[in-house]
């Protein structure tokens, strides 16, 4: 007998304008495994795993770019789009430590808004359909309690203290440290329940989700489209709680944020530069008021130099700015190791996305949590310099974890 021999069909990316996306996250057809960046009804969702691939360690990243170049070289690309995001993409969500680790997903489906240009890519073999699967009804979580996880409020103070003890030596000058709390639901999560609250209370904000990680982050690390790049820095926070009514004007008179923030804005400034043919910083902060609280922002723009690393690599050299770590870096790292005892994960870490042109978008991971069926875990921060006072730090960690909570527990 002769053995017929077999072709494997070619796997094929298709990128094709649609007349609209409607609303992103409603096209999120299921309860877990979600795919999302989105701000303002823009950005991108995703479902189906074409390809998915972890890694650790000090390359991480750059083990992802690696890995997302290898896959995508395995992918025909079909794209009458042509726009930042069409083709095959990778939703990437990087560790915070080099031990934690950082995961990539190529979907197999994504719909997406782009300058009010709606698309969708589906990455298949012919026959395979166009990518939409049937919408399983939103479930509500049901009830929730509340726990202390690996750093209580008291453990967060104290390690507060600490930190501004070791700041007033001349140890460091700036260290961000964290601490979480468990939730515990009734019923599994469903994360497109906390994704779209998030959006409708936060619309400024980009709601992410990345294996399990979401939330509702205001930073945006970088964006890069090709040879132009922005990132938006924020440091220094206050609430009318602390503050009363007059809370843009306390900031911007508080020298403790305005120190606060000067730290992040240098630190990513200065990786920006080796970058770019030019760069603007402003030399003055604006007031950036969200729903819950306000901060200290500055928006960074530049343009590439002929070097064009990817958004991707951007975020891994930026990360960890002083917004989320500290300053000087490997100072504060070593200390949020000693003093939080929990992993941080993929908290305060780079979360975004890239495509194959080296184009990409990446926030910080904040206002967020794991969730992991009925566990949710939630993390806040904040930056403490030597001024710092622990029980008003550990006031703003806990106002920084109500998007997540509201989420969890709204009625609708």
């Amino acid at each position: 007998m002769t053995a017929v021999p077999t072709t494997r069909l070619a796997v094929t990316a298709v990128s094709r304008k649609l007349d609209e996306a409607g609303d992103l996250l409603a096209a999120l057809a299921a309860p877990t495994g979600n795919l999302s960046f989105v701000r303002g009804g823009e950005g991108f969702v995703g479902w189906g795993a074409h390809a998915r691939f972890s890694a650790s360690g000090p390359d991480a990243a750059a083990q992802i770019q690696d890995w997302f170049h290898t896959v995508s070289d395995g992918i025909e690309v079909d794209d009458s789009v042509g726009l930042p995001g069409s083709g095959p993409i990778a939703f990437v969500s990087l560790g915070f430590d080099d031990d934690d680790v950082s995961v990539a997903v190529v979907p197999r489906t994504v719909i997406a808004v782009v300058g009010g240009t709606a698309f969708r890519t589906v990455i298949g073999e012919p026959g395979d359909g166009d990518g939409i699967e049937p919408i399983i009804p939103v479930r509500h979580p049901g009830r929730i309690s509340y726990a202390d996880a690996d750093l209580s409020v008291a453990g967060f103070t104290s390690a507060v203290s600490a930190a501004t003890a070791r700041i007033r030596d001349g140890e460091l000058q700036k260290v961000v440290l964290a601490h979480d709390l468990q939730a515990t639901t009734a019923r599994p999560v469903d994360e497109r329940f906390l994704l779209s609250r998030l959006a409708e209370s936060y619309p400024d904000c980009w709601t992410f989700a990345v294996d399990g990680l979401v939330g509702a982050s205001p930073e945006l690390l970088i964006r890069r489209t090709g040879a132009t790049i922005a990132s938006r820095v924020l440091a220094g926070t206050a609430w009318r709680e602390h503050v009363g009514d007059a809370v843009s004007a306390d900031l911007l008179g508080s020298a403790k944020d305005i120190a606060e923030h000067h730290y992040a804005v240098q630190s990513v400034a200065e990786v920006l530069a080796m970058a770019t043919l030019d760069l603007e910083v402003p030399t003055e902060p604006v007031p950036l008021e969200l729903a819950n609280l306000t901060h200290l922002s500055t928006d960074i723009t530049g343009r590439l130099d002929d070097r064009a690393p990817t958004a991707l690599d951007l975020a891994a050299r930026l990360h960890p700015t002083a917004a989320v770590g500290g300053s000087p870096t490997d100072a504060a790292r070593r200390l949020i190791r000693e003093l939080e005892p929990m992993r941080r994960g993929r908290y305060a870490a780079p979360v975004g996305w890239m495509d194959g042109r080296g184009d990409g978008e990446f926030a910080i991971a904040l206002r967020c949590a794991q969730v992991d069926g009925r566990d949710v875990r939630l993390m806040a921060g904040c930056g403490i310099v030597a001024d710092s006072d622990p029980q008003i730090e550990a006031r703003e960690a806990q106002i920084k974890m109500i998007p997540i909570r509201d989420a969890l527990e709204s009625q609708r």
